[in-house]
């Protein structure tokens, strides 16, 4: 077996070169509703939203946790933070859990908030984390949040993953109390529904980041490094929307879920917020761009993707987030047959 940090550049190496997929993340079944009389002007739209318990965010997409652990992602790293600072996106770095144990690498955490003083700053770790090394993570980064990952399939999928996931609850409800910062909790592509949703609710949690099937696929990726593994994880999940309309069930519209999962345009984000995500969550894209097009190109990116963001809010007659509640929308395909088939579940129970 791989050392850690070998791992970690594995995963880049396998995150640039294996597609979305296999599941369909069903944003192509989201149908918005032209608004031929917007009745707004588009220097009126405002795109800031708000997560219970952090600062507003100064509009809907995050930089989704992607590397840290290895001395050779400090770059990438420090690329993504230098991006999030110049478009004012919040970010969230990679998994923690390696550093705070052995004190190695903690360089290339620390460039995030060197580049980036005064942003807004996620730190991240697995669920297996005590709430000693959760405090940690967060004084590494000064970080205003907490990320805590669930990653039971890609755990599975790996030939040195945990195979226990029996505390993980117990450890989230220790985390939430112990650590004295909004804790986000996020799945890392097979999605969330609405059950888990309200246990996580029920222990304090107050974030959810769906991470819904349908973008960057870590089972494939393990494959890839493990190909005597199971293959078939790579078709497990909840797909983005499905996950999305479920865990918005839940929660409330517009209330602290984060829709990731397959993320890729600017009408995916606003699709997913119409849907009531009151943020977005975007990474295999980004670490795309990062290191085929380099720092100052995925700053562009972000930065049109957000001016095309201000032109569907216009078309939909919307001036803010909470707007969008009045948009209309419908569904097709497998996602509106799969919530026609989960409200008879519903109403069974």
């Amino acid at each position: 077996m791989k050392s850690r940090e070998s791992r970690k550049l594995d995963h880049i190496r396998y995150a640039l070169c294996v597609g979305d997929g296999p599941c369909a993340s069903g944003f192509s079944d989201v149908h918005l509703l032209h608004h031929c009389l917007s009745g707004i002007c588009r220097n009126e739209v405002d795109l800031t939203c708000l997560l219970p318990g952090l600062p507003a965010l100064a509009h809907p997409i995050i930089i989704n946790a992607i590397t840290g652990g290895a001395d050779a992602v400090a770059k990438i790293n420090e690329s993504l933070a230098i991006v999030a600072r110049e478009t004012g996106s919040a970010m969230a770095v990679g998994s923690q859990f390696g550093t705070v144990r052995t004190g190695l690498h903690r360089d290339s955490y620390t460039i995030v908030r060197k580049c980036n003083p005064k942003g807004l700053i996620f730190a991240n770790l697995s669920a297996f984390a005590s709430v000693e090394q959760a405090k940690a993570a967060i004084d590494m980064i000064s970080a205003d949040a907490l990320q805590i990952h669930l990653n039971p399939a890609q755990e599975l999928a790996m030939e040195e993953g945990d195979r226990d996931f029996s505390n993980c609850l117990s450890h989230i409800e220790a985390m939430v109390q112990g650590v004295g910062v909004p804790v986000i909790v996020k799945e890392t592509g097979c999605g969330m529904a609405k059950k888990e949703a309200q246990d996580l609710l029920d222990v304090g949690v107050t974030l959810l980041d769906i991470g819904g099937a349908g973008g960057t696929n870590f089972p494939a990726i393990e494959h890839q490094r493990y190909p005597e593994g199971n293959e078939e994880l790579s078709e497990w999940g909840i797909p983005t929307v499905l996950s999305l309309l479920s865990v918005v069930q839940t929660v409330g519209w517009g209330n602290g879920v984060i829709a990731s999962g397959g993320i890729r345009s600017a009408l995916d984000v606003v699709k997913a917020q119409v849907l009531g995500a009151s943020a977005v969550a975007m990474a295999g894209n980004l670490l795309q761009k990062i290191q085929q097009e380099g720092t100052e190109e995925t700053i562009h990116f972000l930065q049109r993707l957000l001016n095309k963001v201000l032109d569907f809010y216009t078309l939909l007659g919307c001036r803010t987030f909470r707007d969008l509640h009045e948009a209309r929308y419908y569904l097709t395909g497998e996602t509106a047959q799969a919530v026609s088939w989960l409200r008879k579940y519903d109403q069974n129970d």
